[in-house]
């Protein structure tokens, strides 16, 4: 179990040309974490194998953003997202994320994999507020399941009122 972590404040660095990977069961479980995830993360391979993919969230990213990357997941689509997550120090780190279905020899989805590289600051600095509203939704009520409700319409509208789908969406970020 994750013991709970504050936030630093500080950023786990990583370089522009490296990527960070990671794969996992059907449940989200960690299956493998390259040296990078490792290292970005300051925990060692023993530690993320077996643990959720979770272990790794920060406190100010919406869930609404997870519900729609696991629906999407669910559906046997692929999906872009930008991640905020929290090192085991409490450093933090963005990600723009590709998560995608690992299919076995008949086509069935066994697992999914993920390839995350450094976004620019210009996209963190598009993304912060859309979050920051977000995450202002699921705070505002103090039932879980209705802020995450709420922050998820808002996420819908907010991409609705650009006229674009989500994947058009994230990639004008």
């Amino acid at each position: 179990m994750k013991k709970m972590v504050s936030p630093s404040g500080r950023e786990s660095a990583f370089g522009e040309s490296e990527i960070i990977v990671s794969k996992t069961d059907l449940k989200g479980r960690i299956t493998y974490a390259n040296d990078v995830f490792c290292r970005v993360a300051h925990m060692d391979e023993e530690a993320l194998l077996g643990a959720p993919h979770s272990i790794i969230r920060h406190p100010d990213m919406p869930r609404s953003v997870f519900k729609l990357l696991w629906d999407t997941l669910w559906q046997g689509q692929e999906i872009f997202a930008y991640v905020l997550n929290l090192a085991a120090n409490g450093d933090h780190y963005w990600v723009f994320a590709h998560v995608t279905p690992s299919r076995n020899g008949k086509g069935e989805v066994v697992g999914y994999h993920s390839n995350r590289r450094k976004p620019d600051a210009a996209q963190i600095a598009k993304i912060v507020p859309i979050y920051n509203a977000l995450l202002k939704e699921e705070r505002a009520v103090k039932d879980p399941k209705e802020g995450l409700a709420r922050s998820f319409k808002l996420l819908e509208s907010t991409i609705a009122a650009q006229g674009m789908t989500y994947d058009e969406f994230i990639f004008t970020v």
